[in-house]
């Protein structure tokens, strides 16, 4: 059986365009999602980066939510060690209050921007080392067992948001395994870590209240188009403006110049990046996918697709719901 298919949306803002278009895409999208049956969208907390605009996450996901029905929606993730864990309690306590049963919490410990960004943000530099503690205090306010005493989120207490925990290193999934919560690798982006973290944290697995046996979330890349060649076309263009973007910081260059980047230590570290990723025709990115959600053990995959324009990001998701689960046949 295919493992469950999900959708990461980093609200992308292509050059030249604007965070407000970028959202009513992100609507768009969400609609289309919900027709097609994908179980969920997550959108990830980044600051500083003039190409992603989710980084008011939980005010994006109550836009959103606003504007679907039934699909869950939620943070992959929110980097917990830039907030409060009461701060988040009340905020995603206020969206399962207001969306109740779609609404989901994956965590991170990382900053999600750079050290300027990490001073910006009044960030301890010593606030990732309490990750797990504080994954447990916000836990509690979730569940109305306050770790605090005489302290509340409201909204909050009781809505129990289903937390998970995000990694790309062993030890997220070893806290996830502790914890007894579903565990998210993000192997879009950071893929040396895959094997071993899954490995590990189903091993490792406690059953806890929120989940009786491990569960695992994989991400991968995604791109489908009619054909292979422009599928390919789509992928290679955007894996070099992913590399213009991390090396250049803001810089124009010439197609020559990119050229150059492109095969240097530093463009090749970066397309390794995102080696996990199926790209092609329909039926070439279900087969990819199919081997790679066997290769990481996995429950689900979350896939993040990155093209030239939306309404070829829109299409790829579509194509690859229709060989994913085939629409119904009318008539």
């Amino acid at each position: 059986m295919s493992a469950v298919l999900s959708i990461l949306d980093l609200a992308y803002i292509r050059e030249g365009d604007t965070a407000r278009n970028s959202f009513d895409a992100s609507v768009a999208l969400a609609q289309l999602a919900e027709i097609r049956d994908y179980r969920r969208i997550w959108y990830a907390e980044h600051h500083n980066m003039a190409s992603i605009g989710s980084s008011a996450t939980s005010v994006l996901i109550a836009h959103v939510a606003a504007h679907t029905q039934r699909i869950r929606l939620g943070a992959g993730g929110i980097m917990l060690p830039n907030h409060a864990p009461l701060t988040i309690a009340e905020q995603f306590g206020t969206l399962e209050t207001l969306h109740p049963g779609r609404i989901d919490l994956g965590l991170g410990r990382a900053p999600g921007s750079d050290q300027k960004t990490m001073y910006a943000l009044r960030r301890d530099p010593a606030s990732a080392d309490r990750f797990p503690q504080d994954v447990l205090e916000l836990q509690a306010y979730l569940e109305g067992t306050s770790r605090v005493p005489g302290v509340d989120a409201v909204p909050g207490k009781g809505t129990n948001v289903p937390l998970y925990i995000l990694g790309s290193s062993l030890f997220g999934a070893q806290l996830a395994a502790k914890l007894g919560l579903p565990y998210a690798n993000a192997s879009h982006f950071s893929p040396d870590s895959l094997v071993d973290a899954v490995t590990l944290y189903r091993d490792r697995f406690e059953p806890s209240e929120q989940l009786s046996e491990p569960y695992v979330i994989a991400g991968v890349n995604a791109i489908a188009a009619d054909t292979t060649a422009e599928a390919q076309r789509q992928f290679e263009s955007a894996v070099r403006r992913r590399v213009v973007q991390m090396v250049g910081r803001g810089k124009t260059f010439s197609p020559e110049e990119i050229d150059l980047i492109m095969s240097s230590p530093a463009g090749q570290q970066i397309q390794q990046m995102v080696r996990y990723s199926a790209v092609g025709t329909p039926d070439e990115v279900k087969a990819y996918l199919d081997e790679f959600a066997e290769h990481a053990q996995a429950d689900e995959l979350i896939i993040a697709s990155h093209t030239d324009d939306t309404a070829s990001w829109l299409r790829s998701y579509d194509l690859i719901a229709n060989v994913w689960r085939p629409a119904p046949v009318s008539g």
